[in-house]
């Protein structure tokens, strides 16, 4: 669910790195919103991440 449906951004792994060179798992979650916006001419609730909003691919209901 944590996917953008118009460029299919999502969640990415990568590590932590401390100040003593230890490494250990993390992810970085996309920043996605629940919107309500208009998809082939109908009213539909979907999950767009925040650059898709500001950049106009998504035409908001």
């Amino acid at each position: 669910m944590a996917q953008c449906e118009f460029c299919d951004k999502k969640i990415t792994f990568g590590n932590t790195v401390s100040h003593s060179h230890r490494k250990t798992n993390r992810t970085w979650k996309a920043n996605i919103r629940k919107v309500r916006a208009i998809v082939n001419g109908t009213h539909k609730t979907v999950y767009v991440c925040s650059r898709c909003l500001r950049s106009g691919k998504v035409t908001r209901a």
